[in-house]
């Protein structure tokens, strides 16, 4: 029996040809409520988000998928959320392993889990874009140099949070596109939150949404210029309020 209310925050945006396999591959009863934050979709995400019975909530205009995951998490909160979890809508990560993080919450005491590609199998094999592949291991290395962790896939967007934890950060300080999983991460490291991971399979299909190389550089830069102003922050030559732990 769980410990507490599991709420699923789901950002969608264009992705009501997929949405329902997405919800179908949800175990029975892994949740007590799924928010989809249709995130100004030009389709009709929404309206099969709500024929399918989940919590929608509207973007009138795209915010981007940090900006939707603020929303769902606030509303998690709002609703008196125990456990968090995040998962796409697209369908690029397995909807069934959401009680494998649910359970690093509530039995192992874990503030945070993310998922990680690195562990099984062979990541190019599944389908990994090559320069993806580069990208992920530098930038994952230094973020493990700066931030004194251990975790073998920093931009995995499989994730789930204890509400506890995302009560104490900065939420509306962190970035409103891509790079937001990365901000949120940070987030745990400098509060030295227990992080835990669970290994899945990357999934790259045609239904599933995909980062173009030109977006995947401007992603690699955000996530420089952050550890930078992290740096900055840290030895004191210009305080920022993100990093300031409460």
């Amino acid at each position: 029996m769980r410990n507490g209310k599991v709420v699923i925050v789901m950002p969608g945006y264009n992705v009501a040809s997929v949405l329902e396999k997405t919800i179908a591959e949800l175990p029975v009863g892994c949740a007590d409520e799924v928010i989809l934050v249709d995130d100004g979709s030009q389709d009709n995400t929404g309206e099969v988000g709500k024929r399918l019975g989940l919590t929608v909530i509207r973007h009138s205009q795209n915010r981007g998928y940090g900006g939707s995951q603020k929303t769902g998490f606030k509303e998690a909160i709002a609703r008196g959320a125990k456990v968090a979890v995040l998962v796409h809508g697209d369908n690029q990560y397995d909807p069934s392993l959401v009680p494998m993080f649910v359970k690093k919450i509530t039995e192992e005491g874990y503030d945070l889990v993310t998922g990680t590609r690195m562990v099984l199998g062979d990541v190019l094999k599944e389908g990994m874009p090559i320069w993806k592949f580069i990208f992920n291991r530098f930038l994952t290395w230094l973020e493990n140099l700066i931030f004194r962790t251990d975790i073998s896939d920093y931009h995995n967007g499989y994730r789930a949070y204890s509400t506890d934890f995302l009560k104490k950060i900065p939420l509306d300080l962190l970035s409103e596109k891509f790079d937001f999983d990365t901000d949120i991460i940070i987030q745990g490291a400098i509060r030295k939150c227990r992080i835990a991971e669970v290994p899945h399979v990357t999934r790259y299909r045609e239904e599933n949404s995909k980062m173009p190389f030109e977006k995947g550089v401007v992603y690699g830069l955000s996530i420089l210029k952050t550890i930078g102003l992290y740096l900055f922050h840290k030895s004191g030559i210009r305080r920022r309020e993100v990093f300031t732990l409460n």
